[in-house]
C-alpha cells in the first residue's frame, strides 16, 4: 500500500465540522473524505484502502462507539481518532480501550489534530506493509513439503543437521537437500533471516 495513497475519512453528523476538518486535512495535501452517518462511511468502507479514520463520537443512529465496535468485529486496522463536544470520560476510555489512537474535544488544536493524523497514517502504513510481509512468507512456506516443514522446524531450533537427521531418522545428506530447498522456497538468505521469518508468522 502505497502512502500516497492514503486517505482520511472524517465522520460527523455536523456538516460545518466536516467541511472545516476537510479543508485543514487538504490544506496539508492529504486526501479527505467526509461522511454525515457513521452508517453512510461503514457501507463505503473498504478495507484495502489505507488512512485513517477521525470519527465523532455522538451521532444521531449509530454512535462513533457504535461504529468503532462494528470496524473491530470486522477486524479493521484503520486508525481512529476520536472527536467530541461533549468531554465524555468513560466514552474516552471505552474508545481508547478498544484500540482508538486518540481522543480530542472540541474545540482542539488545529496542529495538534494533524499530528496525530500524520502519525496515525503512518502506523497504518507500516502495519499494511507488516502484513503484507507476513503473508508473503506465509505464502512461501506454504510451498514447502511436510518433510522440508518438519526439517525447517527443527532447524529453526537451533538443531545441527546431524540432530535434525537422527530425529527424524534420515541421513543427514537428506536433511542438507532438504534444508536448501527450504532456504531456496523461502528465500531466507541465512538461517537467522529464517527464524526471523517463521517467527513473525509463528510458523
Amino acid at each position: 500500500m502505497n502512502e500516497l495513497s492514503q486517505t482520511v475519512f472524517i465522520v460527523d453528523d455536523d456538516a460545518d465540522v466536516c467541511d472545516s476538518l476537510s479543508m485543514l486535512v487538504q490544506s496539508v495535501g492529504l486526501e479527505a473524505e467526509t461522511f454525515d452517518q457513521a452508517v453512510a462511511f461503514l457501507e463505503a468502507y473498504e478495507p484495502d484502502r489505507s488512512g485513517c479514520l477521525v470519527l465523532d463520537i455522538r451521532m444521531p443512529g449509530m454512535s462513533g462507539l457504535d461504529l468503532q465496535r462494528r470496524l473491530n468485529e470486522m477486524n479493521a486496522i484503520l486508525p481512529i481518532i476520536f472527536i467530541t463536544g461533549h468531554g465524555d470520560v468513560p466514552a474516552a476510555v471505552r474508545a481508547m480501550r478498544a484500540g482508538a489512537v486518540d481522543f480530542l474535544q472540541k474545540p482542539f488544536d488545529e496542529q495538534v489534530l494533524l499530528d496525530r493524523i500524520h502519525q496515525s497514517l503512518g502506523n497504518d502504513a507500516r502495519h499494511r506493509r507488516e502484513l503484507a510481509e507476513k503473508d508473503l512468507i506465509l505464502e512461501r512456506i506454504a510451498t514447502l513439503t511436510v518433510r522440508e516443514r518438519e526439517v525447517m522446524n527443527l532447524v529453526i531450533k537451533g538443531l545441527a543437521n546431524k540432530n535434525v537427521a537422527g530425529q527424524l531418522g534420515v541421513s543427514q545428506r537428506t536433511v542438507e537437500i532438504h534444508r536448501a530447498r527450504v532456504m531456496e522456497k523461502t528465500q531466507a538468505t541465512s538461517l537467522a533471516h529464517l527464524v526471523r521469518m517463521a517467527m513473525s508468522v509463528d510458523a
